[in-house]
């Protein structure tokens, strides 16, 4: 899951990475040829592209420093955790519903993948069958009671077996 993460962010951060080296330092150098730079629209545009390119480089980089350090094996078992497929009912909406969890480069609500760093993410860490969640939300507090879960080594150990045959 992490690496499929990774290599998402390191192509793009390729890309960031030639186009400072590239294309910006072109651009600069073709509006520093119109002359006077205080009035020179194309080259404060090529600067502040210059520093956003910089700044999401930075962004990017202390993203995948921090990926590197999640480490699968301490990824729980048998509670929520990255990664986890958990079946909760929503006490307040009196509703069943289904969420996997992701890394927040992945989410996507509709989908039913939320983020580990989400308020419904971060309540349903850790919690295990039968456990309650309450969430906080801007709508006010939920109360989340969990059905059903199914962790990342569950799915890998079942990727396993229908690969043996079994």
């Amino acid at each position: 899951m992490t690496e499929e993460i990774k290599k998402k962010l390191r192509d793009e951060l390729n890309t960031l990475e030639h186009e400072l080296a590239f294309d910006i330092p072109r651009e600069l150098k073709k509006a520093v040829a119109l002359g006077d730079l205080s009035e020179n629209a194309e080259y404060h545009t090529a600067k502040q592209r210059q520093e956003y390119l910089k700044a999401r480089v930075r962004q990017l980089g202390q993203r995948l420093a921090d990926l590197s350090l999640v480490n699968m094996n301490n990824i729980p078992k048998d509670k929520v955790g990255l990664g986890s497929t958990v079946t909760i009912f929503d006490n307040t909406k009196n509703e069943e519903m289904t969420y996997e969890l992701v890394a927040s480069e992945q989410s996507d609500v509709v989908a039913g993948k939320i983020s580990t760093t989400s308020p419904i993410g971060r309540a349903l860490l850790n919690k295990k069958v039968g456990d309650t969640a309450t969430v906080v939300t801007p709508g006010g507090s939920r109360e989340m009671e969990i059905l059903k879960l199914s962790t990342m080594h569950d799915l890998a150990e079942a990727k396993l077996d229908a690969e043996r045959g079994k």
